[in-house]
């Protein structure tokens, strides 16, 4: 069922015109499209942590390539993807049809051929995706689709591009859902590779599912169920025949005891006697054909005694650490040392504690009740040194620079143009932009591009005699300008508070909160795109520069107010995710985040319990805003890590971590790219970074 667009949703990805939400995940925000040529298709927009990792998108663009190769047997095809796009996507076929789960909620447990005729979908499906060598690693009832009464398994192989780049994967859960994930997948040896076989063991449980309404090995909580997958036999009650045994090959402990795609599919046709595949010919061809390509080598059988020894050794994970079912040793040891740290750590609630914000940028912030929702962007700067925002003079620059001198200075040299370096962030839908705008030299005009992609976008300049908005067609080669005013706010010498807000498809400037013009905002091709600052000479004569300071970009509210304490000014503790630190131009770039107690984050945000992310010690709520934060000259640097013990885990509190040199913390930060970290500032200023995360 497709639900309305938000407001913060793009229109548009890509040649892809965007019609409506079929749906959101884990992963991202599945929309329905439609293509150049008119046909539906459905475009899986993956969230915007992901964007933020040159590493997501290199193995994104692999495993997509892969997933091409994939033949359409009982699966849906993998028509486009951009990684490079700066919210990477996914292009895949629509298949307009319910999933298993809505099936077996509003119809009940299947029976028969048609339960039989899943089972072959499904395994069809499977051998075709392994033929090529892709894992699908998150087969479950939602990702089986029905089109025209034939299964089609989706989402397959992309999974693997989040699981093994994500860093909130790596360390504190997998993706996937407990209730069908295979046992070694809880294997705490992280060299260990997950093959072909847990999809397998998927297999057996959606299949189960389907056959009885409830998966094999169910239990009040997910920790609980992740026992039972460990420990116990499944529970095959209301399933007989031959398809009770085949599940329960497939729902073995040891993977080297399952069958393979190709030879559970062998088995299935096998078993086939009812005739109810005669009556989907389409089935039966594409499961045929599947027997017939593709084919793997099943992998050798290990030693009997070796499985023992594994599953006793994931046993004492579980027992270790009950409610990190789906955690890393790395995790459990991330858990102890918030246990000791986050009461003295914790994001402050209090308004007071928060950043004044200018009327024209409200607050970012979360949904704290509900359903959570996609949050856009949000970038502060106080400009005064390098951090969102770069310097860029070179001796022999002939273009222009832009430096910093308790503020931002935009200098055209021999160009009539010149945009400074900030942040590639892009905003779609509503938005605001303030900004502490001056003129600095006589003929001089600031200039604000807002969504800009490559070399076109909306623009606004403030001159010393008037204020322009428009289309700049090429990157200031001519500006469109289509509305003009009067004005002379911008004299040399004087400061304003400049904003610009897009709401409702109308871009409305202002200065010092007064309206001065606006514009529809309604160019098919510019949906979305980045915010530059830079500086326009208009005198055609010197160089012209410009100044900035203390500028918001925000996307709207979404929910109600959650308060993340703003670590750049006043005094206080607070947790962040790191993404640079510079010890020179004395700077840091973070986001604000917010540690949960996983029980209270899903009761406030309405998640259903046997969720994985319920299962884990924590949730970290994040701001989804970039804040560039002073640091104190030669800060103090520390780190809580494991260090000795009883066993070998120890509570680190707050205060009682040891020293760590700066080659080793920007070491680890470069490893991290959003790095868990403590913060302490005292008047605005950072004197300790701790870094939290796995050592």
């Amino acid at each position: 069922m497709t639900s309305p667009m938000m407001p913060n949703d793009p229109r548009r990805l890509g040649n892809y015109e965007l019609l409506g939400r079929l749906g959101e995940g884990g992963m991202g925000t599945v929309f329905l499209g439609r293509s150049p040529d008119g046909r539906l298709v459905a475009v899986k927009m993956l969230r915007a942590e992901h964007a933020w990792d040159t590493e997501f998108r290199g193995r994104f663009r692999s495993e997509v390539n892969r997933a091409r190769e994939v033949p359409g047997f009982c699966t849906a095809a993998v028509l486009d993807a951009d990684p490079d796009h700066e919210t990477p996507y996914l292009v895949v076929e629509y298949v307009d049809g319910p999933s298993l789960s809505e099936v077996i909620r509003e119809r009940g447990p299947l029976d028969g051929g048609t339960l039989h005729s899943v089972a072959v979908g499904v395994a069809t499906a499977l051998a075709a995706i392994h033929g090529v060598g892709v894992i699908h690693r998150d087969l479950k009832p939602q990702n089986v689709l029905f089109s025209l009464g034939t299964p089609k398994v989706i989402d397959f192989g992309i999974a693997r591009a989040v699981e093994m780049t994500s860093r909130h994967t790596k360390t504190d859960q997998m993706v996937g859902t407990v209730a069908y994930m295979a046992p070694e997948r809880f294997d705490n040896d992280s060299d260990r590779t997950v093959g072909p076989a847990a999809d397998v063991f998927a297999w057996g449980v959606v299949v189960a599912y389907a056959a009885t309404g409830r998966t094999p090995f169910w239990a009040d909580s997910p920790a609980a169920t992740a026992a039972r997958i460990l420990t116990q036999p499944p529970d095959l009650t209301g399933l007989g025949g031959s398809l009770r045994d085949l599940v329960g090959r497939t729902l073995a402990k040891d993977p080297t005891e399952r069958p393979t795609a190709h030879q559970l599919l062998d088995l299935l046709l096998e078993a086939e006697s009812g005739g109810a595949l005669a009556q989907r010919p389409e089935l039966l061809k594409a499961a045929e054909a599947a027997q017939h390509t593709g084919r793997v080598r099943p992998s050798g059988v290990r030693e009997p005694a070796a499985p023992v020894r594994r599953r006793v050794s994931r046993l004492v994970a579980v027992a270790a650490a009950v409610t990190v079912v789906c955690a890393s040793i790395g995790f459990a040891l991330f858990r102890h040392q918030l246990d000791g740290a986050l009461a003295s750590f914790v994001p402050s609630t209090s308004p007071s504690a928060s950043r004044p914000v200018a009327s024209a940028a409200p607050k970012s912030t979360v949904a704290v009740s509900g359903k959570p929702r996609i949050q856009g962007p949000g970038v502060s700067d106080r400009l005064d040194r390098r951090g969102l925002w770069k310097a860029d003079r070179a001796a022999d620059s002939a273009a222009g620079w832009c430096t910093f001198d308790e503020r931002m200075l935009a200098t055209t040299h021999m160009s009539t143009l010149y945009q400074c370096k900030g942040p590639k962030d892009s905003f779609a839908g509503d938005q605001t932009i303030a900004v502490d705008v001056g003129i600095v030299t006589k003929g001089a005009c600031a200039v604000i591009w807002f969504r800009l992609v490559d070399q076109r976008g909306y623009v606004a300049s403030f001159c010393e005699n008037e204020i322009r908005l428009g289309i700049d067609e090429s990157s200031g080669n001519g500006f469109n300008s289509e509305q003009r005013v009067a004005s002379s706010a911008f004299q040399v010498g004087q400061t304003h508070r400049t904003g610009i807000t897009v709401h409702n498809g109308t871009a409305q400037v202002t200065v010092d909160g007064t309206p001065a013009l606006s514009m529809p905002v309604t160019d098919p091709q510019l949906v979305a795109g980045r915010v530059v600052l830079g500086v326009l000479n208009d005198a055609s004569e010197g160089d012209a520069a410009v100044a900035f300071a203390n500028v918001d970009l925000r996307s709207p509210l979404v929910g109600q107010p959650a308060h993340f304490t703003d670590p750049a000014t006043g005094s206080s503790q607070s947790i962040v995710e790191l993404y640079s630190y510079d010890p020179v131009a004395h700077s840091a770039v973070a986001q604000p985040v917010l540690v949960m107690d996983s029980a209270d984050y899903c009761k406030q945000f309405k998640i259903d319990s046997d969720d994985i992310r319920c299962s884990d010690p924590f949730q970290i709520v994040e701001s989804h805003t970039k804040v560039t934060i002073p640091v104190r000259s030669a800060p103090k640097l520390t780190s809580w890590e494991n260090v000795g013990g009883g066993d070998g885990i120890v509570s680190v509190r707050a205060g009682a971590g040891h020293s760590i040199s700066a080659s080793k913390f920007t070491k680890w930060l470069a490893g991290k790219q959003g790095g868990l970290v403590a913060v302490t500032t005292t008047n605005g200023e950072v004197t300790t970074l701790t870094k939290i995360d796995n050592p």
